[in-house]
């Protein structure tokens, strides 16, 4: 997000980079064409600055201190070990600025205006204040700036003498400055020392509206440059005048070409065909489908630049609906595989969601515009309202709000009332009265599924601070099941046997051969049994309603084909996997959820295969297939071909960005912006964005413009990301920057290093074999090895006269920074 750090000594450049999946920091020497790269963690490290001297890369990171909160650090530029140079702990802490005689740091404390600063206006969730470390050898924190404002980026005069800054104290973001003596410090800071005993600071520049972000003061301390409405603006530190660079560009400036994607992953929804025999995914906004038993290369059903989502087979498993947002709202279009041929469905401007097939193939059921449920006939194309309730968008909306019941008479819905209380509703397919038939006080749902044999309900549901539970409903007054009757039931069906003295039966002239084949060959239409209609009895319904034990933290679900299992998306212990739980009255087991899948990457889209013995999912944005009775897995490989177009796929993302706000907001009046507005601003600006950072950086403008906490654009999960195991160590600065040895200062507890008996005070001296040194980053020495055997070699002194060798199993970061 920042740019380049300019070094004033040798015009070497350091910078952060995400090429490794991680955004680290490395330095380019221009004379040789040198690229080292100085930090390795598996956090993100912001670059901050040079020390004046240019020994030092000063950064913020977050991989240290819980959750997200950030910590300061400090690193060679030739190399080594990264040391804190400020880690108050549950503190967030960034922007960090080392005064000119290297002694000193400035720096930006608590607020969360580090993770959004491209939010335009005030917000408490922002407010944050300038400290001072006057002594790092010893620190000793001083708040230098009042709160209740937002106040960032910190500068040091070249003498020392003062602090620049932004703020937005006054109502706008301005440069401003303050004196870095402290109020204590001598006449002259008492004289302007504030009433509540801050340093009296004041304001530069001028500005009444506008965003002042990432400054930058001139080594000789004359200079501020920063950017203000998409330019580069210079002030004068004297004169506080202010103005734009002209900057005139030469050439054309480089970008993405088209390139030829061959993608096995990333997929990001998944259906498999009710016959079984065919699966449809979506990669990058594009529809594809392949064989379910074989993979491989997969035909591409739609070929456009727009996004395409929400797929779902037709019974027949010839045709696929699916919703694209062609034309600048969302439509529902269907295709056959069989004539290869696409049609649009609907139409509407209000925006289309959440397609899905009556049972019988003849309707289809959506959602409009998050208010409306309706039905289109597919012979005759002709659509009609169903319903309205509250039903929520696109991509946060779940594509299971709605179930059909067997028979297509009925669709279950879920809708959010006037408490925000989602809970289940029934409307007949033909139209009718819409009923309620689930009455709880809780607030999230994510799918609803109707039996098989057309009798109960299930659907799941949760509040915010409590785990998600599965409830069933009763759809008519419950009568038991008993495992006894199983037996009885073995008379009723067996037949009588045929008497071996009968007359053999009489073969009757007058009958047809038509007619015997027709009596020996029922038609396809008598094979396939009619579903039984289902009936609902509303009265008393309210006390029909019984929540599973399933013992797990559910959440989507769906219920085999014979209507015996219950296939559950669970978290436990922190890791999300799949869960099957029986329905079966007649089990002669008791009913526990049982776990499928135990691996620990994202999984999502689990659905039965029609005969119920294998599972369909995705995970970490493959294609895997696991068998319910053995609980073997296995992946599905996939190949999706494509040519991607930057300069079109960056227009349809700033659509999609643009339209999800509109559609999702919670303001209608967008806290007093024109939307509209807003989107003529930026979408000249996207066009000429050359990098997908750079897009991701001006469409987090965008949605700051808002004025809004907890938005923002950021880039995708890498599949290329390190990972970094962690000891549960901390080291001393001062010993390592002085004589390059890691004396240990903190050993967490329970953390690897604990459990190995390792001690404070003692020195880490080796890691599999490679000594520690000055220019020794010991986050390499420890990339990849989170959960693997790694052998440290340790002792009570710097030399290995006292040395000994202890085996550790390092934790990944998320599991040390619990143990904080």
């Amino acid at each position: 997000m920042k740019p380049g750090c300019w070094s004033h000594i040798q015009l070497p450049l350091a910078f952060t980079s995400n090429r490794t999946g991680n955004g680290d920091v490395y330095v380019l020497t221009f004379d040789t064409g040198d690229l080292k790269r100085l930090t390795f963690d598996d956090g993100n490290d912001q670059l901050d600055a040079w020390s004046r001297d240019g020994r030092w890369i000063y950064f913020t990171s977050s991989s240290r201190d819980i959750s997200g909160m950030n910590d300061l650090f400090r690193v060679g530029v030739d190399g080594g070990t990264p040391m804190a140079v400020s880690a108050d702990r549950y503190a967030s802490e960034y922007f960090s600025a080392p005064s000119p005689d290297g002694k000193g740091l400035a720096f930006t404390a608590r607020g969360t205006a580090y993770g959004q600063w491209w939010r335009k206006g005030h917000s408490h969730l922002d407010e944050c204040e300038l400290w001072l470390i006057r002594d790092m050898s010893a620190p000793r924190y001083e708040q230098i700036t009042e709160g209740g404002a937002k106040n960032m980026w910190p500068m040091w005069s070249a003498d020392g003498n003062s602090i620049f800054y932004v703020s937005d104290r006054g109502g706008a973001q301005n440069i401003w400055t303050v004196p870095a003596k402290g109020p204590g410090a001598d006449k002259d800071a008492r004289a302007s020392q504030s009433r509540k005993g801050f340093a009296e600071a004041r304001p530069v520049t001028k500005f009444k509206d506008g965003r002042v972000l990432w400054p930058n003061i001139s080594y000789d301390g004359r200079a501020i440059v920063f950017e203000r409405n998409f330019a580069i603006w210079k002030m004068d530190t004297s004169t506080g005048q202010a103005g734009e660079v002209p900057i005139t560009r030469r050439g054309a400036a480089a970008g993405p070409s088209v390139e030829h994607l061959r993608l096995t992953d990333q997929i990001q929804e998944l259906a498999l065909s009710p016959g079984g025999k065919k699966v449809a995914f979506v990669v990058r906004g594009e529809v594809f489908a392949a064989s379910a038993k074989d993979g491989g290369d997969a035909a591409r059903v739609p070929n456009s630049p727009f996004n395409e989502s929400q797929i779902s087979w037709a019974p027949d498993s010839r045709k696929l609906a699916y919703v694209s947002d062609r034309g600048g709202a969302a439509h529902i279009y269907l295709y056959d595989f069989t004539s290869n041929t696409e049609t649009q469905l609907t139409r509407d401007t209000a925006g289309d969601a959440a397609p899905g097939f009556s049972p019988d193939g003849k309707s289809l059921a959506f959602e409009r515009d998050a208010r409306e449920l309706r039905v289109i006939d597919l012979d005759s194309k002709q659509e009609r309202l169903l319903t309205t309730g509250v039903f929520e968008r696109p991509p946060i909306s779940s594509t299971r709000s709605f179930v059909w019941s067997p028979d297509n008479k009925w669709i279950a819905f879920t809708s959010v009332s006037g408490k925000s209380f989602t809970n289940v509703l029934v409307v007949p397919a033909a139209g009718g009265e819409t009923k309620q038939i689930s009455f709880l006080a809780n607030v999230f749902n994510d799918s609803v599924s109707w039996s098989p044999d057309g009798t109960f309900i299930l659907f799941d549901t949760s509040q915010r601070t409590e785990g998600s539970q599965i409830a069933r409903v009763d759809l008519i007054p419950r009568t038991p099941r008993f495992r006894e009757d199983q037996f009885r039931d073995l008379f009723k069906e067996e037949s009588p046997r045929t008497s071996r003295t009968a007359p053999p039966q009489e073969n009757h002239p007058a009958l047809s051969d038509a007619q015997n084949t027709t009596a020996a060959a029922p038609s396809a239409n008598e094979k396939k049994q009619s579903p039984k209609p289902v009936e609902i009895v509303f009265d008393d319904i309210k006390k029909r309603l019984s929540l599973l034990p399933v013992g797990v933290d559910a959440g989507n679900q769906e219920i085999s084909p014979d209507g015996k299992w219950l296939l559950m998306t669970a978290s436990a212990a922190g890791q999300q996997n799949f869960y099957i739980y029986s329905l079966d009255e007649l089990a002669r087991e008791p009913a526990v959820a049982r776990q499928l899948t135990s691996t620990p990457g994202f999984k999502r889209d689990a659905q039965f295969s029609p005969d119920g013995k294998e599972v369909f999912f995705l995970e970490q944005g493959r294609i895997n297939v696991i068998a319910v009775e053995n609980r073997t897995p296995r992946p599905l490989a996939v190949n999706a071909e494509m040519d991607v177009d930057f300069a079109r796929e960056k227009i349809e993302v700033f659509n999609q960005a643009w339209g999800y706000l509109r559609d999702h907001f919670y303001d209608p009046n967008y806290h007093g912006i024109d939307w509209q507005a807003v989107r003529a601003d930026y979408a000249p600006r996207i066009a000429g964005a050359r990098t997908p950072d750079e897009m991701r950086r001006l469409l987090s403008l965008m949605v700051g413009e808002l004025n809004a906490s907890h938005s923002g654009v950021s880039a995708p999960f890498s599949a290329n990301q390190a990972s970094t195991g962690r000891l549960g160590l901390r080291f001393d600065r001062a010993e390592y920057e002085s004589g390059g040895r890691l004396r240990v200062n903190e050993v967490l507890p329970l953390g690897p290093a604990a459990l190995a008996g390792v001690k404070t005070g003692e020195y880490l001296l080796a890691i599999d074999g490679t000594q520690i040194g000055s220019r020794v980053n010991i986050d390499e020495l420890l990339s990849f090895k989170t959960a693997r055997r790694v052998l440290l070699t340790v002792s009570t002194s710097s030399d290995v006269a006292n040395k000994r060798e202890v085996a550790v199993r390092p934790v990944n970061t998320a599991t040390e920074k619990g143990l904080l």
